[in-house]
């Protein structure tokens, strides 16, 4: 399989690569090339304009600042997955990560490609949700934020326009000593996720839960933030009376049907995940392992 004909531009700083954004018709940025390479192979693609941005410095960075997390969307999966900031500060990020396709994808993935591709299954936009992340864009005309809730536009499509492109995103500091947990259903490991679940906790000293996120991946076109379970859990314990009312709620989620699962299995895999990723991230607060074992 060979791609369909395009010119290839590789501009070394971030101004050049938004000027030719804003000046061609018709382009794509080529960043891991894990998935537009396959994509280009298969000619699902064909742009006249292929822009790699594999030269711009600018957007590889991970900065674990006092606001929040910072990474920049050139930063490799790999990186991420061997920062001590990203163990210390995030430690849902690196268990996800540790699910994405094999090293060898790893090395080469990008954390803005992987949000901007949007696949439904992929893990990173489904730990980006979970952090409420915000995700910065910037064109020749400006910048702008997108909140991940809102990032998603359509499958596999993102609210940015076509002269726009993902620089980073950021998100809050969880406290010190939170709960973390990412389990998933694959056919094989390094495959995509069937469905995912991400689940955060702040427990108090005395065992009540301050603060829940808990998101489902793969089951429809974005992750979903399962709001209702977030609330069952605030101010309780994951005891045996609350888990089953949280896993109730994750059935209630979007589901789609497709070849590899129907709709219901899916609601059924994120009952499943959601009871055990709950139990295990209210675990390793109560233990204050968080991501040390990661």
């Amino acid at each position: 399989m060979k791609p369909p004909p395009f010119e290839y531009h590789d501009p070394g700083t971030l101004a050049e690569a938004l000027e030719l954004l804003a000046t061609t018709e018709n382009a794509r940025l080529l960043a891991g090339g894990q998935s537009l390479m396959p994509m280009l192979n298969m000619r699902y693609v064909r742009p006249d304009h292929v822009i790699d941005i594999n030269l711009v410095p600018e957007l590889a960075y991970i900065r674990d600042e006092e606001s929040g997390m910072r990474i920049g969307a050139m930063t490799r999966q790999r990186a991420l997955e061997y920062s001590p900031e990203v163990r210390r500060r995030a430690p849902l990020m690196r268990e996800a990560l540790l699910m994405v396709g094999h090293r060898q994808t790893r090395n080469r993935g990008t954390i803005g490609g992987s949000l901007c591709h949007l696949d439904p299954a992929a893990e990173l936009p489904c730990v980006a949700t979970a952090y409420d992340a915000v995700v910065d864009i910037a064109s020749s005309r400006g910048r702008r934020d997108i909140p991940m809730a809102t990032f998603p536009a359509f499958y596999m499509t993102p609210a940015i326009e076509p002269d726009e492109m993902v620089t980073g995103l950021r998100f809050d500091h969880w406290p010190d000593g939170h709960g973390s947990a990412f389990l998933e259903f694959a056919r094989r490991h390094g495959d995509f996720a069937i469905v995912s679940l991400a689940v955060l906790l702040d427990v108090a000293p005395g065992g009540a839960i301050r603060r829940a996120s808990v998101t489902v991946g793969g089951a429809s076109h974005a992750p979903q933030r399962v709001t209702k379970a977030e609330k069952l859990l605030v101010g309780q314990a994951a005891s045996e009376e609350v888990l089953p009312a949280l896993a109730a709620a994750c059935t209630e989620i979007e589901a789609m049907g497709d070849a590899h699962a129907s709709a219901d299995y899916r609601r059924h895999l994120a009952m499943t995940l959601g009871r055990r990723a709950a139990a295990l991230a209210y675990a390793r607060a109560r233990h204050g392992v968080g991501g040390k074992n990661l």
